[in-house]
């Protein structure tokens, strides 16, 4: 998996292209958690669900029916009041969030390791990989990540996605926030 570190950078990066004006604190809030999100389902190590299960790490969570469905919740829990169910803006927002949500998915599927991403999941369990894989994975738990591994990690995510990440906020403010 890309670390959670990463995956959040995503999210704030593309809160920053889309926000227009003063944002509320829990779109920007929101914005990183759901793409991090999808890496909660290392909790079924501890009840004994084995990695390749379907609720399993790099399972269903982490499929784009998750996004789509994690992106509905967030649009009507977190912003009912400003964007009523099936409005245009409520559209606009469970878009939003289930995109940022898919990218974990997507990210992880760019990784060199692990047994790959359940992407359509529930339709289709089979794990997949992107045939580019330039991010290394990273390891799960914290005293593994402040390792040598953890280092080069950092280093890979860095040039494949902060980088990138940080060119996308520049070109919009550039382009679309004059």
């Amino acid at each position: 998996m890309a670390s959670i570190i990463s995956h959040a950078i995503v999210g704030l990066a593309a809160a920053s292209v889309v926000s227009h004006g003063e944002m509320p604190l829990r779109f920007w809030v929101l914005s990183a958690l759901c793409p991090v999100l999808p890496d909660a389902d290392v909790v079924t190590f501890h009840f004994g669900i084995p990695y390749s299960h379907f609720l399993g790490h790099r399972g269903f969570f982490h499929s784009f029916v998750f996004a789509l469905l994690l992106g509905g919740v967030v649009a009507t829990f977190f912003f009912s009041r400003e964007a009523p169910l099936f409005t245009q803006r409520w559209l606009l927002l469970c878009g939003y969030f289930s995109l940022l949500t898919a990218t974990h998915g997507i990210l992880d599927a760019m990784t060199d390791g692990g047994m790959g991403i359940a992407l359509f999941s529930p339709f289709d369990t089979t794990r997949y990989f992107l045939p580019w894989t330039p991010i290394k994975v990273s390891p799960i738990g914290i005293k593994s990540f402040f390792s040598p591994w953890g280092a080069r990690v950092i280093l890979s995510e860095a040039v494949w996605i902060w980088i990138p990440a940080a060119l996308m906020v520049i070109a919009a403010r550039l382009l679309f926030h004059k």
